[in-house]
């Protein structure tokens, strides 16, 4: 178990390095900083001082080193455009982004599984009928469309829901949330729902997929004819051998949640990392957008290892094969 941990520690290093460097060698092509932070007026002698300031005067190879050190700290550098801490800067955004996909995951999670059980155990009825073909529109229509469509009729029409902003926030020293107020938590329903979507309809198929399939083995069948309650069949037997396929898919779809935030972030206005993303983008700030990156896949690959691990206790079958092979 020890030797299955570390090997996947390590793996998660490399990738997180490559990730790294992969994504610190596309910024030298976005554009040069250099020509937002200073006006028309500047001299090769301003561009020169600033260009040493910000270390861009060095070789690839010590900026990369420079910036995994001070990663490793917690120190990502500051940034061009407003002239402070990146880490600061993140630290004010990251409550909005997490509240937003923690609230996103459960909703997915949650009404996925349910409506994935639901259709599977009623699979010939109308409900059920109705709810794969709605669900259709989840995996078809792109988030950018769906936040609009929302917007259009629950912000503009109907009036019952703000259409941008993260509403009333109360700040608790070191985390300012939006769970706390009216407001707040107005505000976070249509960009939940929108980043959710997608996530729910792709869980409720994989769950139902996999549910019909166990449903037809033989130990299903052996239950059912010692007389168990369809409750017993469908829930202790049938779901926890379905949830072992869909506990992989459901770990990746959290950190896509957290990476597509930017799409959502964009279309609502909503104040967090992916639209701080966004905007530095646009004004070539390195700093910022290499530590989005970096936590990105911080995030992305610590899901992965947590999703590795629980997969190992879950199915025996893999704690088998690793004893065989070591003997």
């Amino acid at each position: 178990m020890l030797a299955y941990i570390i090997q996947r520690v390590v793996q998660s290093v490399v990738v997180l390095l490559l990730v790294g460097l992969v994504a610190f060698s596309m910024f030298r092509f976005v554009g040069d900083p250099i020509d937002n932070m200073l006006g028309q007026e500047r001299t090769g002698a301003d561009i020169e001082r600033l260009r040493g300031q910000l270390g861009l005067d060095q070789p690839f190879p010590v900026q990369y080193y420079k910036f995994l050190e001070g990663a490793v700290q917690g120190n990502f550098g500051v940034s061009y455009r407003q002239g402070r801490p990146v880490s600061e800067i993140i630290a004010e955004r990251a409550p909005a982004t997490l509240e937003l996909a923690a609230v996103s995951g459960v909703l997915a999670i949650a009404f996925g599984i349910a409506l994935g059980v639901f259709t599977a155990i009623r699979r010939n009825g109308i409900a059920s009928h109705v709810i794969m073909a709605t669900s259709l529109i989840g995996v078809s229509l792109p988030t950018f469309l769906i936040g609009i469509l929302l917007i259009y009729l629950f912000a503009v029409e109907l009036g019952w829901l703000p259409s941008f902003g993260r509403g009333e926030v109360v700040d608790l020293g070191w985390w300012t949330t939006g769970f706390l107020t009216a407001s707040g938590l107005k505000a976070l329903i249509l960009p939940a729902i929108t980043l959710g979507l997608y996530q729910m309809t792709l869980i409720m198929r994989l769950v139902r997929s996999e549910m019909l399939e166990v449903l037809r083995q033989d130990y299903i069948r052996f239950a059912r004819a010692r007389g168990l309650r369809d409750r017993s069949v469908y829930f202790r037997h049938a779901l926890k051998n379905t949830m072992v396929p869909v506990i992989t898919v459901v770990g990746l779809q959290l950190g896509a949640i957290i990476a597509f935030a930017i799409i959502t972030e964009t279309v609502f206005q909503w104040p967090g990392v992916g639209l701080l993303f966004i905007n530095a983008i646009q004004f070539v700030d390195i700093p910022v957008m290499a530590a989005y990156l970096m936590l990105i896949s911080v995030m992305f690959v610590g899901i992965n290892l947590i999703v590795d691990l629980l997969y190992y206790f879950i199915d025996p079958r893999l704690r088998v094969d690793r004893g065989a092979a070591a003997k």
